[in-house]
């Protein structure tokens, strides 16, 4: 599966649940160098796969947010017309 795929397909508890493994495999040695190495690698890709999901989040959360404002600025104008 190529990195972009599996990056869509990895939901973020699903990235975060692995990364949290990798870390106890990293924590707990008894690994090779090579294994070790391909483990962090593993890692940063996971760490990349939940910054992007969280950034997401934050985007729809913030555009999610503007648009309520939006539309409270919008009745208050209406508010204030029928008002004079």
């Amino acid at each position: 599966m190529a990195a972009g795929t599996e990056e869509a397909a990895l939901g973020y508890e699903e990235a975060r649940d692995e990364l949290i493994e990798v870390v106890r495999r990293l924590e707990a040695g008894g690994t090779t160098l090579e294994e070790s190495l391909a483990l962090w690698e593993r890692g940063e890709e996971l760490a990349k796969v939940c910054r992007r999901r969280l950034e997401g989040a934050r985007a729809r959360l913030d555009a999610s947010l503007a648009a309520e404002r939006a539309t409270e600025t919008e009745e208050a104008g209406d508010e204030d017309e029928d008002a004079g």
